[in-house]
């Protein structure tokens, strides 16, 4: 008998030892510490490529990696349980939520940021203020021409089934798209492709051209023209500044949300509070020119 207790207490000694040989750690992973992956909308690349290696920095005992997708195709590995985490620009609906729980799925949604869909310009355009039906009238039928005059040869998107092409075509209720658009890879495919093609219009999200410290940004934004856009009158057309889209004058907004699965806290769970709750991550979002859940925004009149 006492053979046996001995050999249970050591099963659970090692079974309770992490990488590190500490005694009585039940899990692999914690807030800190361990390896994981999520899956992140490709229009928020460039915060969380910084938000990642700066919680890396913090916590020299975790490794995470982002896969940049597509949100329908995000959405998917989750259904699948390819990933514990996603970062998409929406919370769960009614139908998915009830299709998670018939899998006995539980998880846990956090919205952290406020976003926006920008029209980007070839620096030829001559028209760069325009209405949401103006909008509407390019994507889905054969109007061509802007205020102006000037003729829109293309207009792309990032990919089918992303967050921009998503967010477009349900805020403005598009069954069936006009023949001049079409879907690149990537956002930054759609940023070169404008820089070359005079006549064409852009989609992309706003945090590939926001941070104005991010010399990556800022090369990205050099020879573009950015678009304001207004609901009902010209004179109330705002560009996506973070004033702008915390005040929701600017009307192509739409939340950035964290889903992670389960109930345990781990690796995921401690970067999910550290994008939400750290200040550290709050300012990241908020220097990235976005809008974050948490830390207010300074408005300044002008």
């Amino acid at each position: 008998m006492m053979r046996i207790l001995i050999f249970f207490l050591i099963s659970v000694c090692f079974a309770s030892c992490d990488s590190n040989n500490n005694p009585f750690v039940y899990q692999k992973d914690a807030h800190g510490r361990g390896k994981t992956h999520l899956y992140v909308e490709e229009s928020f690349k460039p915060l969380f490529t910084t938000c990642i290696e700066t919680f890396m920095s913090q916590y020299p005992k975790a490794s995470i990696k982002a896969i940049y997708s597509a949100e329908d195709q995000i959405i998917e590995a989750f259904y699948r349980n390819k990933t514990k985490t996603i970062v998409i620009t929406r919370d769960f609906n009614d139908e998915e939520k009830a299709f998670l729980k018939s899998k006995n799925v539980s998880y846990r949604s956090d919205k952290i940021a406020t976003d926006a869909v920008v029209l980007i310009m070839h620096p030829t355009m001559a028209d760069t203020v325009l209405s949401i039906a103006q909008i509407k009238s390019l994507l889905s039928n054969n109007n061509t021409k802007l205020p102006s005059g000037q003729s829109i040869t293309q207009i792309v998107f990032d990919q089918k089934g992303s967050a921009n092409f998503n967010f477009m075509t349900n805020m403005l209720g598009i069954n069936q798209l006009a023949d001049r658009v079409s879907a690149l890879n990537s956002n930054e495919e759609v940023i070169n492709y404008v820089k070359s093609h005079p006549g064409t219009i852009g989609l992309i999200g706003l945090n590939w051209i926001a941070d104005q410290d991010d010399p990556t940004s800022m090369a990205f934004m050099d020879g573009l023209r950015i678009a304001a856009v207004y609901q009902d009158k010209p004179q109330n057309a705002y560009k996506p500044y973070a004033g702008m889209i915390y005040t929701k004058e600017y009307p192509l907004i739409r939340d950035i949300w964290v889903i992670n699965k389960g109930r345990r806290s781990g690796l995921n769970t401690g970067f999910v509070l550290f994008m939400k709750k750290d200040d550290k991550g709050q300012l990241i979002i908020q220097k990235s020119g976005l809008v974050p859940a948490l830390t207010p925004i300074r408005l300044v009149l002008q």
